[in-house]
């Protein structure tokens, strides 16, 4: 299929590739699990995500602009949603399995702190001391631990198979240790130097194309970034020329989105243009053999380049202006606050934050888990201060 160039009609999700990840051979759950009539395992991960606590707090934190800030701009829950578009359709295309690939997606954010990387990153300062903070391991912390809904255990009780895409990162460190407690479990990977399954691969690289595109659009809506700005990053600035060139009276947000959209579908077909080659190549009869293969799933090289740039462009323009970082600066003294202010005492956690973990690493589940809007109530709360406004 060359770039671009959409199939005549979608494929229905029907035979699995020998290379997917079949719900039939899954490593199965933590916990002994009766099998339901009507739902595979991995269909069974997703519904547990979508209905668990900390899927809905995602309405309310921050993808790049804090909740206050406008009803129109992406939070990590319509982020997650778009990321899961993304990657089941490139796994229909591919053969993969559609519902593994929307579980990890919908799962991939779920331990993200407010105020976006803000939050995380003075989280993380806050933590130094005593372990530190992982966004991506605090998702799998969630879905493990923190999530409380069942009777006989703690967690949301996944299969492997979610929770090793749901750990797209983790620092040897912290490898070593859980390798301690789950040997050849889901963090081997890291230690052995192997792949996750190709639908964690697919859900990763599909995080990446929607950060880039709906990070465009907020921009732009924002006033922060303008089209004559994007004219300066290669890969939007193609199809905003396409756009305008076969529009030449189009005006307005209609160009944006026209622009996006050219760009999305380009960067999905690229996709299945380039993994399709390296699977191809690499031929794996098995979905352990595609661990084993190195990463399958990818751009091609000149869309990875494009990319990147993008990504650096975006990182300048909109990550670092002013703007943003001001409020990002207060964001990050309210996290250190919050946290010195549970540490010591001066504010109470619940009870159930407080029975199995030690305090920093309690006080970290609880800051972690606030959505935007709470944690400004909070740091109001305790300090007689406005975060922002």
């Amino acid at each position: 299929m060359s770039q671009g160039a959409a199939p005549d009609a979608a494929p229905a999700q029907g035979a699995l590739a020998c290379y997917a990840s079949h719900p039939a051979h899954t490593r199965g759950r933590r916990y002994p699990a009766t099998p339901a009539p009507t739902r595979n395992d991995y269909q069974r991960d997703r519904d547990r995500i979508v209905h668990s606590s900390a899927f809905r707090r995602l309405v309310y934190k921050t993808q790049v602009f804090l909740n206050h800030e406008g009803d129109l701009f992406r939070t990590r829950l319509t982020h997650s949603l778009e990321v899961a578009q993304l990657a089941r359709s490139i796994a229909r295309a591919l053969q993969l399995n559609e519902d593994l690939t929307e579980a990890i997606a919908l799962a991939h954010d779920l331990g993200h702190t407010p105020f976006g990387h803000a939050g995380q990153d003075a989280l993380d300062e806050c933590m130094a001391a005593h372990g530190g903070f992982e966004h991506n391991l605090q998702s799998l912390r969630v879905v493990d631990e923190l999530e409380r809904r069942y009777p006989g255990h703690d967690g949301l009780n996944l299969s492997f198979e979610t929770r090793e895409g749901i750990l797209k990162h983790c620092s040897r460190a912290n490898a070593r240790r859980i390798e301690r407690a789950e040997p050849g479990g889901v963090v081997r990977r890291f230690l052995d130097g192997t792949q996750p399954s190709l639908e964690a691969q697919l859900a990763n690289l599909a995080d990446e194309i929607a950060y880039n595109a709906h990070d465009i659009d907020d921009g732009v809506r924002s006033g922060l970034l303008t089209l004559e700005q994007m004219a300066d990053a290669p890969l939007f600035a193609r199809f905003l020329q396409d756009t305008l060139r076969e529009y030449p009276q189009l005006q307005g947000r209609r160009v944006l989105y026209e622009s996006i959209r050219r760009m999305l579908s380009a960067q999905v077909y690229d996709v299945i243009d380039a993994t399709g080659a390296a699977l191809r190549a690499a031929a794996p009869g098995s979905a352990d053999e595609a661990r084993r293969a190195g990463p399958l799933v990818r751009f091609g090289i000149e869309m990875r380049a494009q990319s990147a740039a993008l990504k650096r462009f975006l990182f300048a323009n909109l990550y670092r202006h002013p703007q943003v970082e001001q409020t990002m600066n207060q964001a990050r003294q309210a996290v250190r606050e919050l946290f010195n202010a549970y540490l010591s005492g001066r504010a109470a956690l619940p009870p159930s934050f407080t029975r199995h973990a030690s305090q920093p690493r309690a006080v970290a589940d609880y800051i972690a888990g606030m959505t935007d809007r709470f944690a400004m109530r909070e740091y109001e709360r305790l300090t007689g201060q406005r975060l922002v406004g």
